[in-house]
């Protein structure tokens, strides 16, 4: 069998089109911008146009820093020769790079290093240059350019998700990310098109020693790799926002400047053997201070301290950033919401915890997936609703709510295995589809793709309990408190730590957690249950008989209480211990 040629090259693909009404004046436009623009600037960067199928052209070259130039100019003289002509004789063209193996037949070139150029270019907005991670990688610092970190993709026909830039020329304008709008086409909502991007500038040193300057900027890139390992919202890549390293910068204009709408900054001063790191995030386009946290330590291990100190400012802004992402789209006018708004004011309906809320949070996810099927984040989102759902006694068929949430968090996994919240919900439907091992399994997971996942950390914990490991589960619960203080899901983690007290014999302390989760969140009944069972096992039946009032309007006997019970914990005599409470409060 013959073996294939194969060959590392830098693809060029140019697409699109004028905009003369008529056909031949298309053609022609086309034609001189090919044969006056396209192919001198292409032999002048020591490349060569491979093919040119149709409105496509593709070029190869050697170096990705020379295709890189070229398309900045091919761009560049585009725009020149618009502002001269009439406005049906522009030409708007679009450009993707990829640097990748292709294989070389005869006269012909092909394989996955094209195909992705050529999907970039699709994907790509008139008038612009999108390339690939791989591509931002290499040119990075070496060519003057502007690269902003447009977050990943899933190409068609393309196996695994590709991190996409937008490159531009280093003075120009560039156009707010519109993600989820089909290529060429103006968004009827531009500022709520896709997710908003976050930037991270350079934490200052004000320890007035210049060697605590790496230490400064260790915190400030082990932030943006965490944040772009958790994936809710692109991270402005690092080559981009060390550029105003040192600089007195206005937030307004670092917003504008890398397309980002949310920028984190903060400084570091260390005095003696304790560090102190503040942070603020701040609203780009307003100004306005979102939060601020300060973080004081005592220097031990300074690896060690630099990673608690990085999960901690994560954990504090993650939270926050996803309610004020998800409270701006449900303010904003309703209008045609493509498949992100769907997917955001579905999210606003879900963090309300009521029936309603919950069926109209399902509709907008629906709706988001009926706009773009393969969605992995509103594939999950609705089997975390539908879930809730069963959970909550809001569905006519509690299992069967469970057997398709279970279903499409399958999906959302097999679609994205490396998104830790698509694994965090199918860790979830797998604990109510009575499938523990691999709820423990995908918390685990979901951990290990993002630390500061407060939320995995608490249920991982809630499943430790189930299984018998109350203490493990504590210290797993308390940790994902600790890393998110002011998530809005608070009043679940609370009820977790109130079972597992609750099973330790910690009675007092599982009536508190128990009475905090309830007086944040009345749909939960967990927490009341504990409040219940405690005060029954401290002897203080009148005292429960307000909650137990409380707690029999949802769950009204001990029969109720066991069916839940039995679908979670792991051993008979955890479930006996619960009811054994209950009886004493006064419920039968």
């Amino acid at each position: 069998m013959q073996r294939l040629k194969r060959r590392l090259a830098a693809i060029l693909v140019i697409g699109g089109g004028a905009t003369p009404r008529d056909e031949e004046g298309s053609y022609a436009a086309l034609g001189s911008v090919f044969a006056e623009s396209i192919l001198p600037l292409v032999a002048e960067f020591d490349g060569h146009v491979a093919k040119r199928p149709g409105e496509t052209t593709l070029a190869e070259f050697a170096s990705v820093i020379d295709a890189a130039r070229c398309a900045l100019a091919i761009q560049a003289k585009l725009s020149e020769r618009n502002r001269a002509a009439a406005a049906d004789r522009r030409v708007d063209l679009r450009i993707g790079i990829n640097l990748g193996d292709i294989i070389v037949e005869e006269d012909d070139i092909y394989g996955d290093g094209i195909n992705i150029a050529a999907r970039l270019e699709a994907l790509a907005e008139p008038g612009s240059i999108y390339v690939s991670g791989i591509v931002a990688d290499q040119i990075a610092g070496k060519i003057e350019a502007r690269l902003t970190d447009l977050g990943q993709h899933r190409l068609k026909n393309i196996e695994r998700p590709v991190q996409v830039y937008r490159l531009a020329a280093a003075e120009a304008e560039e156009p707010r990310p519109a993600f989820g709008a089909a290529p060429g086409a103006a968004s009827a909502m531009p500022d709520l098109a896709g997710p908003s991007a976050i930037a991270v500038l350079p934490f200052a040193n004000f320890s007035g020693d210049p060697e605590q300057e790496y230490f400064a900027d260790g915190i400030t890139e082990d932030i943006i790799s965490t944040l772009a390992v958790w994936k809710a919202f692109p991270v402005i890549a690092r080559n981009s926002t060390f550029t105003f390293k040192g600089r007195d910068v206005d937030v307004k204009q670092v917003g504008r400047e890398l397309g980002a709408r949310y920028v984190l900054e903060g400084s570091v001063r260390r005095v003696g053997s304790r560090v102190r790191v503040a942070a603020q995030l701040i609203d780009a386009e307003r100004g306005d201070h979102l939060m601020a946290d300060k973080w004081d330590r005592e220097i031990t291990d300074l690896f060690a301290l630099q990673d608690e100190i990085v999960l901690a400012i994560v954990g504090a802004i993650a939270p926050e950033l996803l309610k004020i992402e998800r409270e701006r789209h449900a303010r904003a006018p309703q209008r045609h919401p493509g498949a992100y708004d769907c997917y955001q004011r579905g999210l606003w309906h879900h963090y309300k915890h009521t029936k309603e809320d919950n069926l109209a949070a399902q509709a907008f996810y629906r709706s988001a997936l009926a706009a773009e099927p393969e969605y992995p984040k509103a594939l999950a989102a609705l089997a975390h609703a539908i879930c809730n759902a069963g959970v909550l006694g809001w569905a006519e068929d509690a299992e069967r709510n469970f057997a398709e949430a279970f279903a499409l968090a399958e999906r959302a996994v097999a679609l994205d295995g490396r998104d830790p919240a698509a694994r965090f919900i199918f860790g979830l439907a797998a604990m109510h589809a009575k499938k523990p091992d691999l709820a423990i399994a995908e918390m685990e997971q979901a951990i290990a793709l993002n630390p500061s996942y407060s939320a995995a950390h608490v249920i991982l914990g809630q499943l430790h309990n189930y299984a018998g490991r109350p203490a493990d589960g504590i210290r797993l619960i308390e940790r994902g408190m600790r890393l998110s203080p002011r998530d809005p899901r608070m009043s679940l983690s609370l009820l977790a730590l109130a079972g597992a007290y609750y099973q330790l014999g910690r009675y007092e302390e599982a009536v508190e957690a128990g009475r905090r989760s309830w007086a944040l969140n009345r749909s939960w009944s967990a927490g009341l249950r504990y409040v219940v069972a405690g005060l029954g096992q401290l002897g203080r039946k009148d005292e429960a008989a307000g909650p137990l009032q409380e707690l029999r309007r949802i769950e009204p006997d001990l029969g109720a209480v066991a069916e839940v019970l039995r679908r979670f914990y792991q051993l008979p005599s955890m479930i006996e211990s619960v009811l054994d409470g209950l009886r004493k409060a006064g419920m039968t």
